[in-house]
């Protein structure tokens, strides 16, 4: 019997069956998380809308795997124009790691996936240290 179990919180974002994040033991990472609109797929046409969505997508996936953002050790972010989406995703990461000295290790990328998503992301944490 596996100790790996599927992390959803209130519901699944999913079109295929996957969990939103897992987590085995004190480790949780997650599976590719957008900014889709709450409870929808639908995406907002501005990256500000959907960096908003995002980050509040990692925190409630977070919060239901038992943990907080503090919790946080990398998240990795893939984007439609990285070098100019930067600024967006600062404004969200300074309000959720507002402690310089504790904020998450981060890498971003250009996204080769196409669609409308302008921002997609990923995370690792590690439960209770």
């Amino acid at each position: 019997m596996s100790n790996r179990r599927g992390i959803n919180g209130a519901r699944a974002r999913h079109q295929n069956p996957i969990p939103n994040a897992s987590r085995i033991g004190n480790i949780v990472m997650s599976s590719v998380i957008s900014g889709t609109n709450p409870g929808t797929r639908e995406l907002p046409p501005d990256l500000a809308g959907q960096m908003a969505n995002l980050f509040a997508h990692v925190r409630a996936d977070i919060e239901a795997a038992g943990g907080s953002v503090d919790d946080i050790i990398k998240m990795t972010f893939w984007m439609q124009d990285p070098t100019t989406g930067r600024a967006a995703i600062n404004d969200e990461w300074v309000k959720m790691f507002p402690n310089e000295a504790s904020r998450p290790a981060r890498h971003t990328q250009p996204s080769s996936g196409g669609g409308n998503a302008l921002v997609t992301c990923d995370f690792v944490a590690v439960l209770g240290t």
